[in-house]
Order: C-alpha cells, then structure tokens, then sequence
C-alpha cells in the first residue's frame, strides 16, 4: 500500500510536468496496465494534463470511456473545456452530469456560471444559480462570486446585489465585482456606497476596485474623492500603469481640470489610444475646441490611430469651432477607415449642423437606416438652432408615425426649435401634449424653453405666472430667460424682479452677469450696472470679450472686439468703411441703443462698427471669391444693430452670410434673416 501511494504521487508529479501528449500517453498507458487508473484521481489528473499540452480531444476520449466518472474527473473535463474557452461545451457537459448520478460541487457551478457570464447566458445562469441554491450551495463564496459576475456582466445589477446582501462571507473579488458592475451601468453612487461598506467590514480595496472608483469619481465628477483616491494609491504603493493613469485623466478632464489632466498625460511614460482620446474628449466637452483638434492632428503624427472616443471629440471641437473644412475631413477620414455607426452617424450630424451646414446634416440624416431617439432628437435640435421650427415640427410628426416613441429630451429639442422660431402657440400646445398625451411630466428645461419663447415674443407677464405656477422651485435657468425677454422688449418692471432674482441664485458665470448687467444698463441704471459689476469681481469673474471665427481656405481666424492687431487690418478697415457708407445710402440708421454703456452718441456709433462679426465679415470679403458664403462663429450674442447691418451687407456683397451665435444660426441672405428678426 506503502509502495503503491508512493508511485501514484511520482506519477502525478510526472503529469503535472510532462509537456508533450506522447509522454502523457505513456504515463496513461502505465497507470491502465497497473489497474491504478480506476483508483485515486489519477484519471482527473490525466485528462488535465492532456488538456494541458492541447490535446483536448484525447482528454474527453478518455473522459468517455471510464466507467466510473468521480466528480474529480468531470470537474477536470469542465476546466479543460473553459480553459479552451469551449464555454457551450461546458454548459452541455454540466447538462449531461445533472442527468446522472453524481452530485455537482461548488467547482462545478462555479466553472459552469463562469461560461454562461461569457456566453451572456442569463436564462442558463439563472437555472444552474438555482440548482446550486437547492445543491446547499447558496452561501458559498466561490459560486456567489461567479453569480455576481454573471449578473453584473448582464447589467442585472439589482439581482448581484440581492445575491451579494445574503452572502455570509465576501473577498474583495466580490466587493470588487459590485463596484464595477454598477459603474459600468451608470450607477456610480451606488458604486462608491459599495466601496464605503466594503471599508467598514476593514477590507482593502485591490487595482480593481480602485479603477472602479477612479470611473465613478469621473462618471459623477466628484474631483475631491478622485484626488484623494490618487492621493492614496501613490501612497500605498499602487501600481500606476497606463490604464490607471488614463482613468485618473479621464476623471480630472471630465471634473474641468484640463490643467492637471494634461500634466499627466505628458507625464505618462506609456501613452494607448484611450489616453490620447480622454484628453482630447476633455479638451472638446470644455469648450477648448482648439486644444482637442491641435492633439488629435499630434496624435497621428506619432502614429496613433484615432479610435471613436477621439474622433467624437475631433467632431465635437469642429461642432464648437465651427470649422466645417476639418469636418469634413474627419468625415472622410471616418469613410475610409470605421463604418459609420449610429453613434458616428449622430456626432456627424451634430458637426454639420453647428457647422452651418443644415442640408448636409439633413442628408447624412436621410442615408442612415436606423435611427434611434438620439438620432431624432439631434436632427430635431439641429433644425431648430438653425431657426427652421416648422421643419423640425414636421420631423417630430414622422417621428410620432413611426415606432419611435418621442421621450423628454425630444421634447426639449422640439419645444427649443419653437422657441428659437418664434412658434408661440405650437409651443404651448406641444407642451400640453407632453404632459396630457405622453405622461411626460415637465423638467425645468421644458419651462426655460416655453418660458423663453413666451418672453420673447413680448408676454413676459404670462412668462412669469407660467413660473410661478410651477410645482417646484423655478432655477436661475428660468429668470434668466424671463430677463432675457424683458430687455428685449424693454420691461423693465418685471425685468427688475427677475434681474435681482437671478443675482440671489449665485450665477457661476461671467455671461448671467453681464446680461443682468447689461439690463440695467439699458434702464439707464449705471448705479445698479456698477453694483452688479463689483459683485461679479468679488466672484472672482471677468467679462470675456466678444470675438468672432471665421474659417478661410481652410484656416481659422478670430477677431475680438476693435481687433487691430491682424496684417491686413489696414485692408479691412477699408472693407468696412465701404460697407458703412454703401449701408447708408440704403436706408441704415445705427441702433445706439444697443451700446449698453454711458458714453456720447459719437463713440457709441464707432463701438457699433468694430464689433467682431463685422470685422470678421468684412476679412471674408477681403480673402474670397465674390458669391462665397461666409460662416461666422460668434461666443456672444449678435446684437441688434449687428442683426440689422449684416441684412445691409448682404444685399450689398450678394452672399449668403450665416452667423453662429451662442444661442442660434442666423442665415443672412438679401436682405432678410432666417430668424424673421425674432432672436
């Protein structure tokens, strides 16, 4: 027996290091003769060690042929086939042992929920948990792990977690399990509450879970826990690889943190394309279109293929740029090399229409087969940004006969294209339908879109009883547009209320400021303008200056305000100075009372003529060729003697002019607007 026990050990030890199947082979042909094979679980160790060196069918031959299969030896056939990644063969291996005589143990639910969470297998998941339960092993820890990946990886996050609660012992697998699975569904607070109770029970967080909290902290923005949790891996000794420090980039670029974000981007050692697509998406959803587009042109001069994240930031720096040249370069780009999903598909539409461009978006739009809501909704936005509200009312209608049920972000779009064409009564009737027809209960940007329209078309009275008959709390959002509408048409009474209403709210920035400040302004105020000037200093804001963009043979230019400094300023004043004397001979009188500040008639005059877009207007004349339709991105609004001296000069030059201001598209084209003057 002695001697016996001793050879089945040098036996196994032999398996376990034989790397070829002849040798296995041999060793198998031995343990046959000597009777050993029935015995121990020689024959488990056998069919692993085939599996081992690749030889996986002589494993389940010789799986098929033992007479008495132990649970060893169909627990070694299962790992083989999930090594192989085999994971249908598993399953039907499990199937066929549940129709014998021999009882599954926690390896083999463990091993065969691991092949349905790789198949997304859930129905299969569901009926082997359930068998495990009624098997005893309800409360094991190894299968409650593989259960809660099986629903974490199938997005059943509120089932992990009924599962995870009646665990009597959990290891940081399944802590860590928990967390990922809810950020990875969109619940990062939930995830950080996870991360909290794993804490209180005195468990460490491993890379994993640390990287799970790293994705929350970007996916809710809360840069105090990222810093801190940045804080103490370098402290404890983490390992920072790539995808580490791409994840804390993300999370500082998506927090604003552009500063921070790009230190360690330039920092890292190991760059992916992950890293190069975080900080350019950063650098596009922040504003700093610049800074995206000069990284994504950086990138693929050191030989990084732009991936979707990064060529969706390159398409979202062009949308906000209003660069339609490097657009379509993108565009092209993304023919050559990717299909063009839905995703792609939207982000181009996006580009095209912000780019000035409605009839290319609409064509993009029309070529897509499938189109889900984000695809409705965007055309429906773009429509309306470009003022054309009955087109996007009659996109909504197809909508509506179609199988896409509109939603509360369709609504927003819609009741916005009214707004911004002046829609009144579809806007108030659309808005009942939202709410009678759809159940859709009104968020605040559905009253800060009615509202807006309401106001602007002169009934800031019934603007504000809209607000005020609101259920909750109205946000600043909502004074502002009431104000909007009041300086608009010179309603100063509510105007006030609604100007020291917003000024309570704390605005965080410099534009609230400066549209409060510049209603008093046109009150003849200037003590208030003073007031609201010094509060905006003791907030730490300055008012940015207008400028102005203008792509020309494929590069950008920017005008500020007065803007003396570019060569051909001598050339340009010229330009301007034979547009101010042609417009007056048609007709046109300066609107000084859009100069919000107490200064003589005269310098009120010569402000008018140097704001950005007409001097940007007037290089676009100077630099192309006669019938060239310009396009001018503004950051502010065009103001009103603007609006009426482009309808001048586009009559004078015969060219369509578009201007992007931050509200809107105005489509200048002889003599009239596409906004009909209601902007």
């Amino acid at each position: 027996m002695i001697v016996e026990k001793w050879l089945l050990k040098q036996i196994k030890s032999f398996l376990v290091t034989c790397k070829d199947g002849a040798s296995i082979s041999k060793i198998h042909a031995l343990l046959t003769t000597s009777g050993f094979l029935s015995n121990g679980n020689s024959a488990a160790q056998l069919i692993s060690s085939y599996a081992r060196t690749g030889h996986i069918n002589l494993a389940h031959k010789l799986f098929d042929n033992l007479p008495n299969k132990r649970i060893d030896s169909w627990n070694a056939m299962l790992i083989s086939y999930s090594r192989e990644n085999y994971h249908l063969e598993v399953i039907k291996l499990y199937e066929s042992m549940r129709m014998g005589t021999v009882k599954p143990d926690s390896s083999t639910f463990t091993i065969t929920i691991k092949a349905c969470t790789s198949l997304f297998d859930l129905e299969s998941g569901n009926e082997i948990w359930r068998n495990a339960v009624q098997c005893g092993y309800g409360n094991d820890m190894f299968v409650g792990s593989s259960v809660l990946n099986l629903y974490a990886k199938c997005g059943k996050m509120d089932e992990a977690f009924s599962v995870f609660e009646r665990m009597s012992r959990k290891d940081v697998v399944s802590w860590s399990t928990m967390i990922t699975g809810f950020v990875k569904t969109g619940r990062a607070i939930e995830a950080i509450d996870v991360y909290r109770k794993m804490q209180k029970e005195g468990l460490e967080g491993d890379g994993v879970v640390m990287l799970g909290l790293i994705q929350a902290c970007a996916e809710i923005e809360n840069l105090k826990m990222g810093s801190s949790l940045n804080g103490y891996m370098i402290r404890r000794g983490f390992r920072m690889d790539v995808l580490v420090q791409t994840s804390f980039l993300d999370m500082y670029a998506k927090n604003g943190k552009l500063d921070i974000a790009s230190g360690l981007f330039r920092s890292m050692s190991c760059k992916n394309v992950v890293s190069w697509s975080a900080l350019i998406s950063g650098y596009a959803q922040n504003g700093y279109a610049g800074n995206a587009l000069e990284l994504l042109i950086e990138m693929q001069s050191l030989g990084f293929e732009p991936d979707l994240v990064s060529l969706i930031g390159g398409l979202l720096a062009c949308s906000r740029f209003g660069s339609p040249i490097l657009g379509r370069s993108i565009h092209g780009y993304i023919v050559r090399r990717l299909d063009v999903n839905q995703v792609l598909g939207t982000a181009l539409i996006d580009m095209y229409a912000k780019c000035g461009s409605i009839t290319r978006a609409r064509l993009l739009y029309d070529n897509t087969s499938s189109r889900d809501i984000i695809l409705w909704n965007t055309m429906i936005s773009s429509y309306g940004i470009h003022g054309q509200g009955e087109e996007a009312l009659s996109l909504f209608n197809q909508m509506r006969e179609g199988d896409t049920k509109p939603d509360h972000a369709t609504f927003a779009s819609l009741l916005s294209a009214m707004s911004h064409s002046g829609l009144v009564e579809e806007g108030r009737y659309w808005f009942d339908v939202m709410i009678k027809e759809y159940k859709i209960e009104p968020m605040e940007k559905h009253y800060v879109s009615l509202v807006d329209l309401i106001a602007r078309s002169g009934q800031v009275e019934e603007a504000q009883i809209l607000i005020d008959s609101m259920k909750y709390e109205p946000g600043i959002a909502l004074y502002v547009a009431l104000l909007s509408g009041c300086l608009n048409h010179k309603n100063y009474l509510i105007g006030e209320l609604a100007a020291k209403r917003v000024l309570e709210l704390n605005p965080d920035t410099a534009g609230i400021y400066s549209l409060v400040s510049n209603f008093f302004a046109s009150a003849k105020k200037w003590d208030e303008v003073a007031l609201v000037r010094k509060a905006m200093r003791a907030a730490g804001m300055k008012k940015f200056p207008g400028y102005s963009v203008v792509e020309v043979n494929g590069k950008i230019h920017t005008f500020l305000v007065e803007d003396k400094g570019h060569p051909q300023h001598e050339k340009i004043l010229g330009i301007m100075e034979e547009l101010e004397c042609k417009m007056r001979d048609m007709g046109y009188v300066p609107k000084t009372e859009f100069v919000l500040h107490n200064v003589e008639e005269e310098v009120k005059i010569r402000m008018l003529c140097n704001h950005s877009e007409r001097i940007a207007i007037a290089f676009g004349i100077l630099n192309t060729g006669p019938g060239t339709r310009l396009v001018i991105t503004k950051n502010l609004r065009v103001c009103g003697d603007c609006h009426e001296a482009i309808k001048f000069i586009s009559v004078i030059v015969n060219r369509e002019i578009v201007v992007r201001d931050m509200k809107r598209f105005h489509h200048f084209k002889n003599g009239s607007c596409s906004c009909s003057d209601y902007w």
